[in-house]
């Protein structure tokens, strides 16, 4: 028989297997995904929780087989790359992911204001003052420490943790319905429902960009061949945290706002703690903001850490987070979404053409990205062993699909 301590000690290894998900788990969960998760369940309720597991899903399969890629391929993503497609074509994939990272950083930024702002007096100074001090903050981190993973990983455990309490805590005061919840799970498109929810509630939890980034935070672990279970464990259970966050979020505004209120009139997260306080009073509302504003500044943090690391391997200047100019273009990515905030915080204008440019580089980096994972993982070592397992190609494939379908959902919007 198994002895207690043998038991404690393999619980502790299966804790010790979490850690890189966790960090691309808590970049996907940011505002955007916490705002489109309460306007489906304001909009249709409980009906389309079927489609988050369906994402979360496929984003397990994509993070598994990124992390299998990891530890399996002799060098990085981006040498690997340069050797089998040219660099100039390898550095085209780095550019792309990176000017997308550097777009979307500025509503970051904003993300972590809108978090704080239903909590304090609202001035015209203190926002400005808050992403001031934040970036500062993240620069001097880089410049600081000499070793990035570790805390990076800590953090991203606290916040997930943070965003537990936040968000459990408020669907505890919603009190939702167990058969509602194990009939939303049943695959259907119940009354309200539209192809732009589905699409929004996919895009903002299968995300190729954060799965990708995958790859480079095993090897930053230290994690080799004979550590692709880890991998794949690490990956099944960081990534089951997210969309269980994901779903626990619209079960929240299923049970809460349905039938009270239009998902149009949340035009951003901050909105559905106000709509939470008439309900259940202040502390709903902390509970809340401390969710959002940790889910904010996850995807903060590492948001920027994907683009710099990635451009920096595709250029063939280092994939060490802790590399010179890794550290170097994330300090570029940060100042890009930092000035585009003050801007959009001092004047008030919309970055509507900002956006609108982000979401057509989108439209082309998801599919490349995820096409680049595929055909790594289809290629034969030395031995003539596949650099991942059936099942990972399979749900990758399926993925690609999906990446695809979206694009072109986005390039019609966006374009035409």
């Amino acid at each position: 028989m198994t002895g207690s301590g043998d038991r404690s000690a393999l619980r502790q290894g299966r804790l010790k297997s979490i850690g890189p998900a966790i960090i691309v788990g808590s970049v996907v969960l940011g505002p955007g995904s916490i705002l489109a998760a309460s306007r489906v369940g304001c909009d249709v309720g409980y009906g389309l929780l079927w489609v988050v597991v369906g994402s979360t899903a496929l984003m397990i399969g994509m993070t598994a087989l990124s992390a299998r890629l990891g530890t399996a391929l002799p060098a990085t993503i981006g040498d690997e790359l340069a050797r089998r497609i040219g660099r100039p074509l390898t550095a085209f994939v780095g550019v792309v992911l990176f000017l997308v990272v550097a777009c979307f950083q500025f509503s970051n930024n904003i993300g972590v204001i809108a978090a704080v702002k239903p909590l304090v007096e609202e001035s015209p100074v203190w926002p400005i003052v808050l992403i001031m001090v934040l970036n500062a903050g993240v620069i001097g981190a880089q410049f600081g420490l000499r070793r990035l993973y570790r805390p990076v990983e800590r953090t991203a455990k606290v916040l997930v943790g943070l965003m537990l309490i936040g968000f459990l805590g408020n669907m505890v005061f919603a009190g939702p319905s167990l058969g509602a919840i194990l009939g939303g799970l049943r695959p259907r498109f119940p009354a309200g429902a539209d192809l732009a929810a589905v699409t929004a509630l996919i895009g903002t939890t299968f995300s190729v960009a954060g799965a990708f980034y995958q790859c480079y935070l095993v090897r930053q672990k230290g994690w080799t061949r004979k550590d692709s279970d880890r991998g794949s464990l690490d990956s099944l259970m960081g990534i089951s945290i997210l969309g269980f966050l994901t779903m626990v979020v619209m079960i929240t505004a299923a049970s809460v706002l349905h039938g009270k209120v239009e998902g149009v009139q949340l035009s951003g997260a901050e909105d559905v703690s106000r709509e939470l306080e008439p309900l259940f009073g202040p502390v709903a509302k902390v509970l809340f903001c401390v969710g959002l504003l940790a889910g904010a500044f996850s995807s903060f943090l590492v948001n920027v850490m994907i683009g710099g690391t990635v451009l920096s391997d595709c250029l063939g200047l280092g994939a060490d987070m802790d590399g010179r100019w890794p550290r170097r273009l994330t300090i570029v990515a940060l100042l890009t979404g930092m000035v585009v905030a003050l801007i959009v915080q001092r004047t008030g204008h919309s970055p509507v053409h900002l956006v609108v440019f982000a979401q057509g580089l989108t439209v082309l980096g998801n599919p490349v990205l995820a096409i680049v994972l595929l055909g790594l993982a289809m290629s034969r070592d030395e031995f003539g062993r596949r650099a991942a397992p059936l099942w990972m190609r399979i749900l990758a494939t399926i993925g690609l699909g999906v990446v695809i379908v979206l694009a072109w959902r986005t390039a019609v919007r966006v374009f035409f």
